[in-house]
């Protein structure tokens, strides 16, 4: 694992479901070489981990407060955590 790898877990409000927000933000973290993953709950966010490079995680929570195109993001909330490295890849969890 890079020195520079940092990990967060973040919460998306707003409307993120059902505008292909967890797909657009893989493509996004795929494209950064970010891991983790992105998955909806039931009181209607979106959670994702993500981890790597600062500068590419920063990019993805960037990213995460416009959202794809029909999203509307009132709010991210970020926590961050230690890094694990035991990601390899960026996915949607159900």
């Amino acid at each position: 694992m890079a020195p520079d790898t940092v990990r967060a877990r973040f919460r998306v409000h707003g409307r993120v479901q059902g505008v292909f927000f967890r797909g657009s933000m893989c493509d996004e973290a795929r494209r950064s070489g970010v891991q983790g993953w992105v998955r909806n709950c039931r009181d209607g966010t979106v959670e994702a981990v993500a981890e790597g490079p600062r500068p590419a995680v920063d990019r993805l929570i960037a990213w995460a407060h416009q959202g794809p195109p029909g999203s509307l993001v009132t709010d991210v909330e970020i926590e961050w955590q230690p890094p694990s490295g035991e990601l390899t890849d960026f996915g949607i969890r159900r």
